[in-house]
């Protein structure tokens, strides 16, 4: 039996990270579609909580030059959400994204602790379970520039050749959101509530040392295309999460350096300071290959010989990149992580790209998720 999930807040941040990681397991669970409007209309936040077993609701305000607009819109929405339940007569399991600001004298963590507090009240009427995270700093790709974290502002502003700045060099405890979306489905297969449930930092840096490597990413691979030393699962995390703030629609193709003499034509394919696995393909006319994504892996698509049309959408996005490389003039194009993505061969003749992933492929884990582009 599937277990129907809903997020509010579905288009959020963390909410597009859950929606499509559930999606990964369809034979396990189903989501029920949520849009923002349905907090304006009573009869379809019925509809949408009286389909789910599962409500996690994460829609709200972080900012707002108002702290009392934070305060009135978030527990505005716990509300609406409760009154929801109660009609529906639900007995869904609820999660609910609690802070640690909740300890905190500010109006967003008095929001957060009093809505986790309306919540608990409710289960207890309705014999329903409860649970509520105390979530650390969040990042991750996708996020909203001066809005979701930092480091989304950071990686956004290296990526658009502005120079960040620096107001408190504090130590930040931070979780990356496909781990803290792990958790979160993690407590669905358990089925267990839990009032106050304090999920983890997994990692702990200082601000000057975050930007210190989100600088060498700008330096080494933007500009020069060269793939930086990942000593660490976070160096990987924040390295896919600055790729995702690249303007890839104009950066790619990037044209390589011919070394021509009377032998012919040398090319320099890649620089890297990680490991991995380095493929070769020919493709025969019209054919198309790929239209899969990676939610962790780096891939780089290097077209030598023939005309290839490479294309790269964001899941969840109907925007379709398209690139066209020509082996007169090698090129590359980098996967970016949550895209899927394809190459066709569009010319008369065989085409002969290279393929370079970050990782050797592992059949029991292969980090590959089909779907067309």
């Amino acid at each position: 039996m599937k277990l129907k999930i809903g997020i509010t807040g579905q288009e959020g941040f963390v909410g597009q990270h859950l929606y499509n990681t559930i999606n990964l397991s369809p034979e396990e669970f189903e989501c029920v579609n949520f849009e923002k409007r349905f907090f304006e209309n009573e009869a379809e936040l019925n509809l949408f909580v009286g389909q789910c077993d599962i409500i996690v609701h994460l829609a709200a305000m972080n900012r707002h030059h108002d702290p009392q607009v934070i305060y009135d819109t978030n527990l505005g929405l716990v509300n609406k959400l409760i009154t929801a339940l109660e009609i529906t007569k639900s007995k869904a399991h609820v999660f609910f994204s609690s802070s640690s600001q909740e300890e905190k004298d500010n109006l967003y963590g008095k929001s957060k602790k009093e809505g986790r507090e309306l919540f608990i009240s409710w289960s207890k009427k309705a014999g329903a379970k409860f649970t509520g995270f105390i979530i650390p700093n969040v990042f991750g790709p996708f996020g909203v520039p001066y809005y979701n974290s930092f480091i989304a502002t950071f990686s956004h502003q290296l990526a658009h050749n502005e120079q960040p700045k620096i107001e408190t060099d504090g130590v930040v405890k931070l979780i990356y959101v496909g781990d803290l979306v792990k958790n979160i489905i993690n407590e669905f297969r358990k089925g267990d509530g839990n009032e106050l449930m304090v999920i983890p930092h997994t990692d702990e840096h200082k601000v000057t040392t975050i930007l210190s490597f989100l600088e060498d990413y700008k330096t080494q691979y933007l500009e020069q295309g060269i793939v930086p030393q990942l000593s660490s699962t976070f160096e990987l995390n924040l390295f896919n999460t600055f790729r995702c703030y690249i303007d890839i629609k104009n950066h790619y193709p990037v044209k390589y350096v011919q070394h021509t003499d009377p032998r012919g034509v040398f090319v320099e394919v890649i620089r890297l300071n990680v490991g991995g696995q380095v493929s070769f393909s020919r493709t025969v006319p019209g054919i198309t290959r790929g239209n899969h994504y990676h939610t962790r892996k780096i891939e780089r698509f290097a077209v030598i010989k023939g005309k290839a049309l490479i294309q790269l959408r964001r899941i969840g996005t109907d925007e379709v990149h398209d690139f066209y490389l020509d082996g007169e003039e090698p090129a590359y194009v980098d996967m970016p992580i949550w895209y899927t993505h394809n190459i066709k061969n569009i010319g008369d003749e065989e085409l002969y790209t290279n393929f370079w992933i970050n990782e050797f492929f592992d059949p029991l884990d292969p980090d590959t998720y089909f779907e067309n582009v």
